[in-house]
């Protein structure tokens, strides 16, 4: 028995050091060219008033540290899968099968974040979300600035979700990437990405969705979309029309606007 756990955990432990290094190393290489970008355009900031980066190096800690449990549960799902310890085989991987399992694991991802996101803001559970929420205004290393058990419930999915859904390993790495980038884009702190299609009617969002959710707590608790925010009554109010601001902006080049509401 003793022998074998020994084995399996030195067939995970490659896979895991693999994740957490190309994490780390995305986190750092993302957030380094996010910062070039926005510093050449101050007025894309959306709290004009508040300065994030004086946080910095308390996030990148933190990041690096809640970063060993995003890598165990994506390391997780991958070994599982590999293993074949899941409920159901993944789909033998096609272009259809690509697009569709991607879709269903998007759509599932955000309502697992939603509810799970709701519950860490419970007075029961919020103390271990409090640390992501020190950033207010958010920025690019403030994505990953969390505690352990915020981490795990928010990225437990990747470890579930292959044992219940026939995702091929393939797509749930990709869907990994997908939300590593939106993720910091979305804590960046600059909007240049509003446009009709990231207000009602669209289900889609920007980057002001999650900024308002740092900045005014109670709101936008979703990752992708905003359907279960505006379904459940916990879409900004201030939102559609926030984006309409930066929209406005993007057509009048080297106008700095300071949004609604900041």
């Amino acid at each position: 028995m003793l022998d074998q756990a020994l084995t399996i955990l030195l067939e995970f432990l490659p896979i895991y050091a693999a994740c957490y290094a190309i994490n780390v190393f995305l986190y750092f290489a993302t957030g380094w060219v996010l910062v070039q970008i926005q510093n050449r355009h101050p007025e894309r900031r959306i709290q004009q008033h508040r300065r994030g980066e004086k946080r910095m190096w308390k996030e990148i800690r933190a990041s690096v540290y809640s970063l060993t449990v995003t890598a165990g549960c994506l390391a997780g799902g991958i070994f599982l899968s590999m293993k074949g310890w899941t409920l159901v085989a993944p789909l033998e991987l096609t272009w259809w099968s690509a697009i569709l399992m991607f879709a269903v694991s998007i759509i599932a991802f955000d309502t697992w974040f939603y509810w799970g996101h709701r519950l860490m803001h419970t007075k029961y559970l919020y103390r271990f979300h409090a640390e992501h929420h020190r950033s207010v205004a958010p920025t690019v290393w403030s994505t990953y600035s969390d505690d352990l058990v915020d981490a795990f419930v928010m990225q437990s999915y990747y470890l579930w979700a292959v044992i219940i859904l026939p995702i091929p390993i393939p797509v749930l790495i990709v869907h990994r990437l997908w939300d590593h980038f939106n993720g910091t884009i979305g804590h960046s702190g600059f909007e240049f990405w509003a446009s009709p299609m990231s207000r009602m009617p669209s289900p889609m969002v920007c980057v002001t969705f999650h900024d308002q959710h740092h900045s005014r707590f109670k709101y936008n608790f979703a990752n992708f979309f905003s359907f279960w925010d505006r379904v459940c009554g916990t879409i900004d109010p201030k939102y559609d029309e926030q984006v309409k601001v930066f929209e406005k902006l993007g057509q009048k080049d080297g106008v700095k606007t300071t949004a609604p509401g900041e």
